[in-house]
């Protein structure tokens, strides 16, 4: 964190901020997270709110109040493109937030032909509440009535990685007009065997999404995320258009959680060769799969 911090400085002083945002991103990275990284958290949103004149896209940021379990939680959102777009709600993963895969959500915009509501899911980043599947999902419900009423009417869902989790109830569920999953956890990545076998201190950032402060075992995690499985939707006909992608080589999620979809009405499945957890290394080639898919769905050109 200390040497992230420093380097974000550096970048900060020369007028980089751009960079600076990504380097307190690398500071901040939440396994487990304390007050230091809080602090590096608090100075990443300084320094991209800095960076926005820059961006390509217009920019705004706002901080929504969501229903949450009998009250409301604030909700702090980047709405990166401009109104009269349909609205695709995005998140990130469990250590990769809306800030850092930006340069992502751009692309979104710029070539999918939507305007992009960026968010961090429950147990993430802004995010004032621990990760759970009721709770998460209530959220997101909220933020998808929010987004009908910023566009064009027409609302979609993109997970990134955790934030897939979330996209593939919204989109199973037919809550919005299309939904894309990328990389995301839908049924067997719960089971205690994978987790088990989580690699490269996964486990640890998915307890630090949880809520927990302190290296949490096996059992427990499979305790809080006992609910998760979408199984009970997969099994209902009822989603909206979905098109779901991963790595083939994915050493986080099993190749199950993507082909469950196959066959599925109106989805499209891609198990991308060559790659692994959410085809990070043929982005390239993804990406415009991505916004192609958008803007057929959406019925909107690029700007």
């Amino acid at each position: 964190m200390h040497e992230w911090s420093v380097l974000a400085e550096r970048y900060a002083a020369q007028g980089r901020h751009d960079l600076a945002y990504l380097a307190y991103g690398w500071a901040k990275f939440p396994a487990l997270s304390d007050g230091a990284k809080r602090r590096a958290l608090a100075a990443q949103i300084r320094e991209y709110e800095l960076a926005s004149p820059a961006f390509p896209v217009s920019f705004e940021r706002r901080v929504l109040d969501v229903p949450y379990r009998g009250g409301t939680t604030r909700v702090p959102v980047h709405l990166l493109g401009d109104s009269g777009r349909p609205v695709l709600i995005a998140s990130g993963g469990v250590d990769s937030w809306k800030m850092d895969i930006h340069p992502l959500l751009v692309q979104l915009v710029l070539n999918g032909g939507v305007r992009v509501l960026a968010f961090d899911h429950a147990g993430t980043g802004e995010s004032a509440v621990p990760m759970t599947a009721a709770g998460g999902i209530e959220i997101v419900q909220g933020l998808i009535a929010a987004a009908r009423a910023l566009g064009d009417g027409g609302v979609g869902h993109f997970g990134f990685s955790m934030g897939g989790y979330f996209a593939a109830h919204s989109g199973l569920a037919g809550l919005v007009d299309g939904a894309v999953v990328l990389g995301g956890p839908v049924q067997d990545s719960f089971t205690e065997d994978n987790i088990d076998g989580l690699l490269f201190g996964m486990a640890d950032i998915v307890g630090n999404a949880l809520g927990m402060d302190h290296r949490p075992t096996v059992d427990e995690i499979s305790q809080e995320m006992s609910d998760f499985p979408l199984t009970a939707l997969l099994d209902q006909d009822i989603n909206a258009p979905m098109l779901v992608i991963n790595g083939a080589d994915d050493v986080h999620l099993p190749a199950a959680d993507t082909l469950v979809f196959t066959g599925r009405r109106d989805t499209t499945v891609d198990l991308v060769p060559g790659t692994g957890h959410v085809a990070a290394s043929k982005l390239p080639q993804v990406i415009p799969v991505i916004t192609a898919w958008l803007a057929q769905h959406f019925g909107t050109g690029p700007l």
